[in-house]
């Protein structure tokens, strides 16, 4: 009786093993066929504004809108390494120390190369987290152009709705202060 019980978890065992290790090797497939090295992320951005104390003044930021380009590389185990270029646009309220208000444009280019990381939840829907290092460079109309370095943090869902084609929606946190504010991204990312 105990040779057949063993036989028979030896047999359930190999079966297992080997059902697991053709279900890996159909995953690795799959992503070969459907997965690249290289994609592309084309986004729209709502920037949120922010108010910031300065010695003379203090600036605060309206929502804003901009544009945005990911160019991207896709690394083993989900990772993934990005080169991100944004330009955004807003208008700020300066209140001088005499309470003296002015409406003032804003513009913001920012250059970001982040490491992201993208978790499956399901084979379409996909959570990617992100952090990067970022410069920024911030025009508004009277005072002498600033730029500032600093690092964001940002948490994004990607929906796969064809094959190399995805739908993005991304909200991104700078530790750069300005009247910017934190930006939310909707887009659309093609693998090549």
């Amino acid at each position: 009786m105990k040779k057949i019980i063993t036989m028979v978890a030896l047999s359930a065992a190999t079966a297992l093993s080997l059902n697991a290790t053709e279900v890996a090797e159909q995953h690795e497939m799959m992503d070969a066929v459907h997965k690249s090295s290289f994609y592309v992320a084309v986004k729209g951005i709502v920037t949120a504004g922010d108010t910031v104390d300065e010695e003379d003044a203090v600036l605060e930021g309206d929502a804003g809108i901009g544009i945005g380009i990911d160019l991207g590389y896709n690394l083993p185990y989900g990772f993934a390494v990005e080169i991100d270029v944004t330009y955004a646009e807003n208008n700020i309220v300066e209140t001088n120390t005499a309470g003296e208000q002015e409406d003032l444009s804003a513009t913001y280019v920012t250059t970001s190369l982040d490491l992201a990381y993208k978790y499956h939840l399901t084979h379409e829907l996909g959570l990617v987290a992100k952090v990067g290092y970022e410069y920024e460079v911030e025009k508004i109309d009277t005072k002498e152009d600033e730029s500032d370095t600093g690092f964001i943090y940002a948490a994004a869902l990607e929906y796969e709705v064809s094959e190399g084609v995805a739908i993005l929606g991304e909200y991104e946190h700078a530790t750069i202060e300005g009247p910017r504010g934190d930006s939310i991204y909707a887009g659309v990312v093609f693998d090549f």
